[in-house]
Parts: C-alpha cells; structure tokens; sequence
C-alpha cells in the first residue's frame, strides 16, 4: 500500500497539507459540507482543489514529508510550486 502527501488550495489562497492512502476519497471529504473529519478545510471557504501530492512506501515517510511542508520552509517551497506551475 503507498501513502501520500497532499496539498490542496482554496480560492482564496489558503493551503492544506494532509496525508493519506486514498487521495480523491480525503479530497471528497475536504469538500462534503456534511463531513465532519475536516476541520481546517470547513472553516475556510472552498471549493478545494488538489495541486501538489507525493507518493510514499510507507505511512511514517509520508508523515515525516508531511511535517516538513507543514513548517514556513515547506509551505515556501509549495507556493514556488504553485507559481511555477510545477
């Protein structure tokens, strides 16, 4: 089974980064207005939209991945993405 790192956007530039092995099912459940496992992504406007994700062989790599683009370095880094188009 792989894992993911995801990072998702709103229209109103606000980022998300979250982990997990089924990313179109979590990218659902960020945008479902009835579901309550997504509180961050409910307390901004959506709709979210997936623009960066990593695979990994195992659930604590992608955590650690996760940790990473958490931190002002890593949220630097994805938003270079975003700009280049990458």
């Amino acid at each position: 089974m792989s894992y993911f790192v995801y990072v998702l956007l709103n229209p109103q530039g606000k980022l998300y980064v979250g982990q997990s092995d089924d990313v179109p099912r979590r990218l659902s459940q960020h945008n479902d207005p009835g579901y309550r496992g997504t509180l961050h992504t409910k307390r901004h406007p959506g709709p979210w939209q997936l623009v960066h994700q990593e695979e990994f062989p195992t659930r604590s790599e992608a955590m650690r991945r996760e940790r990473e683009l958490k931190s002002s370095r890593g949220r630097e880094w994805i938003r270079r993405q975003i700009e280049s188009g990458c």
